[in-house]
């Protein structure tokens, strides 16, 4: 008799656990499943907050909303003043905005008046005390922004596209040729400035033309990854790098040489 009561005991414990670890098991996999739902997307309401200041101050070009399937996302559409069959989406850094007056203003107006049509996206963003590493799971909606935003320049008439990415941007852009094929798009050329060590890997994979631009005064990653990012790569014969001396990674005081820069690349093409 207590033989068969210390084996129900057991048995009975054995089914507690059993239950306690599928119920663990459970309540991680739901908690995942609303972590994918709501911290891996782009916080839509800073970016209506962003759109809201942008638009009630725009100086230059005009706000367009575009939509990625999912959401309407802004975009600052500059058309040249000459007729251009080229257009450049630009693509700012971790969590900021179309406008931004780092780098980001003075390429989309500086590039519009060197005669191309540029195209400024907001990119997906989280909230200001996020990480590089907490925008991975974000990666997944960078395509169809991008390609959104391809769509409306080639219903302008543009027939060639470049990509003028900085930063995170620049991680995004990376991520997104990495996975496409260079037949299947009008992108004919990606500049990227202050690169981080994350795009080495991703570099291996693209073979359209890549500029690659940082600064002497840079973020340590940037500088550190310059070799990493030369050496991936190697297969690539259509890539460049140049740093440009005394430039930060926003590149304060030196935003009109980033201009000139990525203004004489593009011409070479």
């Amino acid at each position: 008799m207590n033989y068969q009561k210390n084996l129900f005991n057991k048995n009975a414990k054995n089914n507690m656990k059993i239950i306690l670890k599928n119920t663990v098991i459970f309540l991680l996999g739901f908690s995942l499943l609303l972590l994918s739902s709501t911290s891996f997307s782009s916080d839509i309401e800073k970016e209506k907050r962003w759109a809201s200041q942008i638009t009630d101050s725009l100086m230059d070009g005009e706000a367009v909303f575009l939509n990625d399937g999912t959401n309407n996302f802004l975009s600052l559409d500059m058309p040249a003043e000459k007729k251009s069959d080229v257009g450049v989406l630009v693509m700012h850094g971790i969590g900021l905005h179309p406008d931004w007056p780092q780098v980001v203003n003075p390429l989309r107006v500086g590039l519009s008046e060197a005669g191309w049509h540029t195209l400024s996206l907001q990119m997906p963003v989280l909230k200001n005390s996020a990480t590089g590493q907490d925008y991975l799971p974000l990666m997944k909606d960078v395509a169809p922004r991008i390609e959104a935003a391809i769509n409306y320049l080639k219903k302008a008439g543009m027939k060639k596209i470049i990509l003028v990415a900085h930063s995170l941007g620049a991680q995004m852009a990376s991520y997104y040729l990495a996975n496409i094929s260079d037949k299947e798009t009008p992108i004919i050329a990606y500049i990227a400035i202050g690169m981080g060590s994350s795009n080495s890997e991703l570099l291996k994979k693209i073979t359209l033309p890549v500029f690659d631009i940082y600064g002497s005064e840079d973020l340590k990653g940037v500088i550190k990854s310059a070799q990493d990012r030369v050496k991936a790569s190697t297969n690539n014969k259509a890539y460049q790098q140049k740093k440009i001396e005394g430039a930060n990674h926003f590149f304060d005081d030196k935003n009109g040489k980033l201009l000139e820069i990525v203004t004489e690349y593009i011409k070479s093409l």
